[in-house]
């Protein structure tokens, strides 16, 4: 008895140590961020970011010398992440004519994409005014009780982020839930053609199951009964030939069925790949929106905490706005670059299923 005690307790401990080893759904999804996949996109998009604002730099020195902050900036990283390219779809479509719900996922995929560079855009608007905020602080730390100039300074700094519009604001909701629900719709599409195409076909293996058997034994006994006719007489030598033609094309009927139904089972598992690639754009938009739903929030707060700094006028309060700032500061940070790495994952779990599904299309069988 003791010893099955101690037996059954050894197996406990064994299961709690393996449960222990597992790995947590947050060791997992940092993991994502350690791949070398993952260091390539990032990379390429650093590139494209790079690109993107010497151009930005460029254009705004030449055509005014208006402050950097109120240039907008364009991300559009899609033209540099997106893979295949969507002129490559364009013309796998026009050669092979793919089915129409593949046709909308990549469309689908294209503007998920797109309102990521929404985001970013948003991300780098934030970190541009922050800047701002991280010279107003260093202000805050020289300027003493007789420093008018630079208390006037902070003031003005204060007031005029207090004033702007939140970057995440043009993240719109509406936008996002528009997206998201030609998603879902597009995802529900994908399964039920899926689901009448894996019908279709199991009727069609059993129709055929049993109509050929059907089929093939009449034809048997027709033409058992006709051969023993035909070769008992004169009418054989004409009716032979046309008796073994109609067995031939029976036989060539039935090869161009099993030629439909490969094709029908290529499209079924097109569709399903489709489908699991927007299942995960699906997620992707949910989390990125919980994100940017809580910066934007952080970012209204600490425009309601200047604003109090700035229109009370009291040198203390502006103190205490700027030790808030910066208690809060590392948190904010980390949410930003948090929210920017989910969008390299977006868009490299895009572009995987992406390319898996232009493979499953182009590959001959």
């Amino acid at each position: 008895m003791c010893a099955i005690n101690l037996t059954g307790r050894a197996r406990k401990e064994c299961e709690e140590d393996r449960l222990c080893k597992k790995r947590s759904v947050n060791e997992e999804y940092l993991e994502a961020f350690r791949t070398k996949s993952y260091m390539e996109i990032c990379n390429k998009a650093q590139v494209g970011l790079g690109k993107t604002t010497t151009k930005m730099l460029t254009s705004s020195s030449s055509s005014s010398s208006s402050s950097s902050s109120a240039v907008p900036l364009c991300m559009q990283l899609t033209e540099y992440l997106l893979d295949p390219r969507q002129e490559t779809i364009a013309n796998i479509s026009q050669r092979l004519k793919l089915h129409r719900l593949l046709v909308e996922y990549f469309e689908a995929t294209l503007e998920a994409c797109r309102f990521c560079d929404t985001i970013l855009e948003a991300i780098h608007s934030v970190r541009l005014a922050y800047r701002r905020i991280a010279r107003i602080a260093k202000l805050s730390k020289i300027a003493n009780n007789h420093d008018q100039t630079h208390r006037d300074t902070i003031y003005r700094e204060l007031s005029s982020f207090a004033s702007q519009t939140n970057p995440f604001s043009a993240v719109s909701t509406l936008q996002f839930r528009d997206i998201h629900d030609k998603c879902v719709e597009l995802l529900n599409r994908l399964k039920q053609t899926r689901r009448k195409i894996r019908r279709r076909l199991k009727l069609k293996r059993v129709c055929k199951k049993v109509g050929g058997i059907a089929l093939v034994a009449s034809h048997c006994v027709v033409l058992a009964g006709l051969l023993v006719i035909a070769f008992h007489s004169v009418v054989g030598v004409v009716v032979a030939p046309s008796i073994l033609g109609g067995l031939v094309g029976l036989l060539a009927k039935r090869g161009g069925e099993r030629v439909g139904c490969r094709g029908s089972e290529r499209v079924c598992e097109q569709l399903d790949v489709a489908a699991k690639g927007i299942y995960i754009v699906i997620n992707d938009l949910d989390t990125m929106s919980r994100m940017v739903k809580r910066l934007e929030d952080e970012v209204e707060h600490r425009k309601m905490v200047a604003e109090v700094g700035a229109r009370n006028g009291k040198w203390e309060i502006v103190k205490q706005v700027m030790r808030e700032f910066h208690e809060r500061d590392s948190s904010f940070v980390e949410q930003l670059e948090e929210l920017e790495g989910h969008i390299y994952l977006c868009f490299l779990t895009t572009n995987r299923s992406r390319r898996l599904l232009v493979q499953t299309i182009t590959e001959k069988k």
